[in-house]
């Protein structure tokens, strides 16, 4: 029987969150070798993030770890998820990805999100305030316009100029309506707030204008998806980035992700033990079937061409199982793994 899910790609995000009891440089590590495994299962793309000052996120530099990534694999298309464009110049931002994609022609793609610095420290550090993302239409426009050879200063960037490289906007609420404006690919997120996603796509869909970048609408809805033997199996995996998630609400940092072992043998208090089963909650996670029928509902739900999957855990080789098993769930019953594989 045919299936929305055949008909989808499906993409990974991974933070290169980094583990207790190990460094930042396994973290960038890990990121690089689970591209590799990624690539052989036939997934599209492999995307990485930026933050700063942050203990449980080791990438803060998105286009240096892409081309890390983009050298250590040969078809998957590389990008980021994204860059934060209110911190930087559109300038540099357009360089960067000048550089990557005439090293990698054809296999990158610039991510960008409108967040600015997550903490005031982080912010003054960058040298940026909560008022640069306001202008992120404008930004954006500076950027693409650095592609086209579009820019009234009379400075070209170099080798970006005349290159194509496929713009995406990360977004909830107002960003979707900018994404729309500028006719761009919409990532959108996250999968536990299907209504707010839902009005999100809708306003992009009956905004977008055809551009250069894409004729018609394009959505990727992304988020956590976690695919194991059993449904307590996959909920596990949810449980270190949950709790890490109840932490940073509660204390104020977002630690390393610990085993789903010794969050379990906590004692949470009233507070952290609500953050924390909030965490848990709305996720897609279970069985190979179990997973397949929810995301058969949200991709009909939102008519999405592409599925992000953002999903961290502290056991590597759980994370590339669940990866595994959702690849044989795209694939569909009876069909061999690429031949890359």
């Amino acid at each position: 029987m045919d299936s929305l899910i055949a008909r989808t790609r499906f993409s990974v995000l991974d933070r290169s969150r980094t583990r207790e009891g190990h460094t930042h440089a396994e973290a960038l590590r890990d990121t690089v070798r689970l591209a590799r495994e990624l690539e052989g299962l036939g997934y599209h793309r492999f995307w990485v993030s930026e933050h700063h000052g942050v203990p449980g996120v080791a990438g803060s530099a998105p286009t240096v770890l892409a081309a890390a990534v983009a050298a250590a694999t040969r078809t998957l298309r590389v990008g980021t998820g994204g860059v934060m464009l209110p911190n930087h110049r559109p300038l540099v931002v357009a360089e960067q990805f000048g550089v990557l994609e005439s090293l990698f022609p054809g296999r990158i793609d610039m991510g960008l999100g409108r967040s600015v610095g997550f903490t005031g420290g982080v912010r003054r550090a960058l040298g940026r305030d909560k008022g640069d993302a306001e202008d992120f239409e404008g930004q954006l426009a500076e950027l693409l316009g650095w592609f086209r050879g579009t820019s009234p200063t009379g400075v070209h960037a170099r080798p970006s100029e005349g290159l194509t490289v496929p713009p995406f906007v990360l977004a909830m609420g107002e960003g979707a309506v900018i994404a729309a404006r500028a006719g761009l690919p919409l990532v959108i997120g996250d999968l536990r707030d299907r209504e707010r996603m839902l009005r999100g796509i809708d306003r992009y869909r009956a905004r977008f204008r055809p551009s250069p970048w894409a004729s018609e609408p394009y959505v990727v809805v992304s988020g956590t998806v976690a695919v194991a033997g059993t449904a307590d199996q996959a909920r596990r995996l949810l449980i270190p980035e949950a709790w890490s998630m109840a932490y940073s609400r509660t204390h104020g940092t977002f630690p390393p992700l610990p085993p789903a072992e010794r969050v379990e043998a906590r004692t949470m208090t009233d507070k952290e033990r609500g953050f924390y089963e909030s965490g848990l909650a709305g996720h897609i996670a279970g069985t190979a079937e179990q997973v397949a029928d929810e995301l058969e509902g949200v991709l009909k739900e939102t008519g999405a061409q592409e599925v992000l999957v953002t999903t961290s855990t502290y056991d590597r080789e759980a994370l590339l199982d669940s990866y595994r098993r959702l690849a044989a769930i795209a694939r569909g019953p009876g069909q061999p793994p690429p031949a890359s594989a």
